[in-house]
């Protein structure tokens, strides 16, 4: 892994100088764009509307644009130069238990690492104070010119960033909710279903979307074709789904044992 940031951790008084690393990658085959006729690629090019030539990376740049059309150019060096003190400091603001953070503010995570001898013995600290407490750190931190609120918790002995969305980044659904009635009958047979259903391995389960697409190229590429699973019919009686499905996951649970 290659640092993506270097900065210190600052809580209190204390100072932990650190490195991050980006802690998930995206996986699957990676498809590229080509043109369905002859299946040459696709290119895409930065071409500027006013002049139409193509643009170089260097000569491109960021603009706000005003109600009466007039532009801002803001240019790499303006936001790099940006007057943010989180730049290369993570603040740690205050800590809060995890049920206090809502799960839909998670976003990106980091793996933190202790940088010189110096910062081995605050990093264990911080760790263990976390694992005892079952809180989090809650922090700013400015990322590619960009500062965000983030939780710092421990994970497997180390430490791990999680940057985290500003409340006005999600957005209101508005009434989603139905207020379709139900019956006890129904919901006694949901919590029957749901026990027959506890547990879950996650670090056993797959990318079947990107196992299917394996197959499907592996079958273009001899000439043949995948064969299409029919879609299951949805069941029109709910109490008779949740039935059926109540003896199925049973049957799926002798047939595991």
């Amino acid at each position: 892994m290659r640092a993506i940031w270097s900065g210190t951790i600052s809580f209190g008084l204390v100072a932990l100088p650190c490195q991050l690393y980006t802690a998930t990658e995206e996986s699957g085959p990676g498809l590229h764009t080509v043109h369905a006729t002859c299946g040459g690629r696709i290119r895409h090019r930065r071409v500027c509307e006013l002049e139409g030539i193509e643009v170089q990376q260097a000569e491109i740049a960021r603009a706000w644009e005003a109600p009466d059309g007039r532009q801002v150019i803001l240019r790499d060096t303006d936001l790099e130069a940006l007057p943010l003190p989180t730049k290369h400091v993570i603040e740690v603001l205050g800590f809060v238990s995890t049920d206090e953070v809502d799960p839909i503010l998670y976003s990106r995570p980091y793996w933190i690492r202790a940088s010189g001898a110096g910062a081995q013995r605050p990093y264990a600290l911080l760790v263990e104070a976390l694992s005892r407490s079952g809180r989090l750190a809650i922090c700013k931190v400015a990322i590619r010119s960009r500062e965000r609120l983030a939780a710092l918790r421990p994970r497997h002995g180390m430490l791990l960033l999680q940057t985290l969305l500003w409340p006005e980044e999600v957005r209101d659904p508005g009434d989603l909710s139905s207020s379709s009635p139900l019956t006890d009958r129904e919901l006694a047979m949901a919590e029957v279903l749901m026990d027959a259903l506890a547990g879950v391995d996650i670090d056993q389960l797959h990318d079947e979307y990107t196992a299917a697409l394996n197959s499907l190229v592996d079958a273009k590429a001899s000439g043949g074709e995948l064969a299409v699973r029919p879609e299951p019919a949805p069941a029109v009686d709910l109490m008779a789904a949740l039935e059926a499905s109540v003896e199925a996951a049973r049957q799926a649970r002798g047939e595991d044992n």
